[in-house]
């Protein structure tokens, strides 16, 4: 096949062939371009020229979502045997940053549709009569494979997301998607693996309770020597507030009673595993899982900005109007741009735990030596 975009002719082409692929053929631009159908090609007066980029731009949309969910469903098969291959590590880590960066297109194209006015919005948007991106079952996929809970969602109406899907084809997958492992469920396994955590020679959470003692010690000491009664009162009571953190990691039930309340989905060990990566990144053998753990953390903060962004374009637009789906419209959106939708929130406040590195643990030789090398399991 010739290059597609080349204006050179294939030496090699058999013109007598009208089946042998090209540009066209190949992407199908035929089916493709032909998909822009105007709802308000009928209309008294014509069609209104601003619906084609809308149109377009939500086509864009879908086809994104298409390919982040297939990125997603290649990782997530990665994740689902009991050991993670890290020569696959490279591979996961590369089609992660290639969601991310989908995601970040993804929000940039909401500044297009801002080029069009609330008023030639207002020209066309009846004809739209009950669609609304509420019901793109594609991102419901995304948000139930990544894991975002149910009971965090917020309704519209006393409605579920899933009565705005119709299709009952469609119905199916996004239920099954909502019953599956997800990606959340999945690197709680692989973290809880983390090579080091059970380790005989050098068992990480012993070595780290006994730094997380010491550094609350010398913040209790200098909190406890100021002199200047106001200064200590508030040194003190960062103190209590540090001590109280910790405690919530130090001591399993604690840790347990905060997944049950909903503040944290990583189990105990998996959290711990977090903490032993963050503190000990500089080790080869943590680069790609450190790098990796960057990625989840990204990938929450471009869907919130995302989803924020998506609420300001709506409030510009439509000021506080019903949306077409039946939500709040602004209000709605506005109320799915927070933690509440964000699936890696466990590792953006590993942060927390990350000791200062003159309390981190010094790794025994042994430990050091596994950690310079990558193995076939994690």
């Amino acid at each position: 096949m010739a290059c597609p975009i080349s204006n050179e002719p294939d030496a090699h082409e058999d013109r007598s062939n009208p089946s042998r692929l090209n540009y066209t053929s190949y992407l199908q631009l035929n089916k493709l371009l032909d998909c822009v159908t105007l709802a308000t090609a009928d209309a008294e007066g014509g069609p209104i020229h601003d619906e084609h980029m809308f149109i377009t731009i939500h086509q864009v949309y879908e086809i994104w979502f298409k390919q982040i969910i297939h990125e997603l469903d290649s990782i997530m098969k990665f994740f689902r045997n009991d050991n993670v291959d890290e020569r696959n590590m490279l591979l996961i880590i590369s089609r992660f940053n290639r969601i991310n960066m989908i995601t970040k297109i993804l929000v940039e194209q909401i500044s297009i549709i801002e080029t069009m006015t609330p008023l030639d919005f207002a020209n066309f948007r009846p004809f739209l009569q009950s669609a609304s991106g509420f019901q793109s079952y594609q991102f419901r996929l995304i948000e139930n494979k990544v894991g975002i809970k149910a009971e965090n969602r917020i309704t519209y109406n006393k409605h579920s997301y899933m009565d705005g899907i119709t299709d009952s084809e469609i119905y199916k997958k996004v239920d099954a998607a909502e019953k599956a492992d997800t990606l959340i469920e999945l690197v709680d396994g692989w973290l809880s693996r983390t090579p080091g955590l059970k380790d005989d020679d050098f068992n990480f959470f012993t070595y780290y309770s006994i730094g997380v003692e010491r550094y609350l010690c010398d913040l209790e000491y200098e909190a406890e020597a100021l002199e200047d009664h106001a200064e200590k009162d508030i040194a003190l009571a960062s103190f209590n507030k540090i001590k109280e953190s910790f405690m919530t990691i130090l001591h399993k039930d604690k840790h347990d009673d905060c997944v049950r309340r909903g503040i944290r989905r990583l189990s105990h060990a998996s959290l711990i595993g977090g903490v032993f990566i963050w503190s000990y990144r500089e080790e080869p053998r943590f680069h790609m899982p450190y790098q990796l753990m960057s990625l989840f953390m990204e990938f929450d903060t471009l869907f919130i900005k995302w989803r924020h962004s998506h609420a300001q374009m709506v409030q510009k637009m439509l000021g506080n109007k019903i949306g077409s789906g039946g939500s709040s419209g602004y209000y709605y959106l506005r109320a799915t741009a927070s933690d509440r939708y964000k699936v890696f929130l466990d590792l953006c406040m590993l942060p927390t735990f990350v000791l200062p590195r003159e309390y981190i643990p010094k790794l025994s030789q042994r430990m050091r030596t596994r950690l310079s090398v990558c193995l076939t399991e994690s």
